[in-house]
């Protein structure tokens, strides 16, 4: 199942023309969470003050509405009335919800966005963590299920008290997509969106032949061992479990829970990294196959219409036959 994003609404104006020798701009700011840095070619300083405008009050509008953190959100308040009554909600909810729909079956229930209470129990940034006892884990598990949620036309419903709906699991990828959609309607033609290393090209960097974005070598954070050449528009997502992990007990517990077990991935994984049409493809199927590993894990990116990844785990390295389309020379 391809998953598309839609066009964002902004009438585009005139395409921008003779980008190829302009330095690249770098915009950057902080928002979900994280880093966000857009390099981008522009024709002019008001074209690029206009596309930087629209690209931070888009993200700082789509945080106010969709974060979890935000107690006067409209997803905080769909969670506060968890068992208690139905949230009205718009059409841009609806879409999200939808696509929820449409994440959860592509990767088989592995990315489930009722998940917050099981993410909140393996809480890795806890000041003294601990292990949860298997009666924890059950409760926390009990409360999850994406198709417990009731959806009607305009409104949303969580039936059990202390559900929560999470949209961690692709709301950064999505938002890069978007900002990305936002400079080319702006008329800019050479962009790389970069949202926590979730990342989305548009075009190519003014007179080379490629973006260029490092691999992380999982066994030494912060150093890359290899790079990928982005040429077509595609976005880019890793997920691992090497820096976000919290040792209790002499055992590495990952950042990463599986929905279906209610514990932490333990498959020998190390990284999943992806290229794919976008980065909400990229996103979702990096972290669907790190939960599922080798094979399963590769046989999911091969289902995806242009889609290609790359696994590394603790003993070997497996990936689809056309990631190395993408692996710079």
């Amino acid at each position: 199942m391809a998953i598309t994003v839609p066009s964002h609404r902004t009438p585009p104006p005139p395409a921008a023309t003779g980008v190829e020798h302009v330095p690249l701009r770098r915009l950057t700011w902080t928002a979900l969470g994280t880093r966000c840095e857009v390099q981008y070619a522009a024709t002019g300083d008001a074209q690029a003050a206009a596309f930087e405008r629209a690209a931070v009050a888009w993200v700082a509008a789509f945080e106010a509405k969709y974060s979890r953190f935000r107690p006067d959100s409209l997803l905080s308040k769909i969670n506060a009335a968890a068992g208690e009554a139905p949230v009205n909600i718009d059409a841009e909810m609806e879409q999200l919800l939808a696509l929820c729909d449409r994440l959860h079956f592509m990767t088989q229930g592995v990315l489930d966005p009722t998940a917050l209470p099981l993410l909140q129990l393996w809480n890795y940034k806890a000041e003294h963590p601990r292990l949860p006892t298997d009666a924890e884990v059950d409760a926390a598990r009990r409360l999850v299920g994406w198709k417990k949620v009731q959806r009607t036309p305009g409104r949303v419903f969580l039936p059990e008290r202390g559900m929560a709906l999470d949209f961690g699991g692709f709301g950064k990828e999505w938002a890069v997509d978007i900002v990305a959609q936002i400079a080319r309607d702006h008329g800019i033609t050479s962009a790389l969106v970069d949202f926590g290393h979730d990342l989305r090209a548009v075009g190519v960097p003014p007179g080379r032949p490629a973006w260029h974005v490092g691999l992380e070598d999982p066994a030494q954070p912060g150093t890359n061992k290899g790079s990928l050449a982005l040429t077509r528009g595609q976005g880019v997502a890793s997920s691992g479990d090497y820096l976000r992990r919290v040792v209790i007990e002499g055992v590495r517990y990952g950042h990463i829970v599986d929905p279906r077990s209610g514990r932490p991935v333990a498959n020998g994984c190390l990284q999943a990294t992806i290229v794919a049409p976008t980065c909400l493809q990229a996103g979702v199927l990096s972290t669907a196959a790190f939960v599922l590993g080798v094979p399963a894990g590769l046989e999911l990116i091969q289902a995806q219409p242009g889609a290609e990844g790359l696994l590394l785990t603790e003993k070997t390295r497996a990936q689809t036959r056309g990631f190395w389309n993408y692996v710079a020379t």
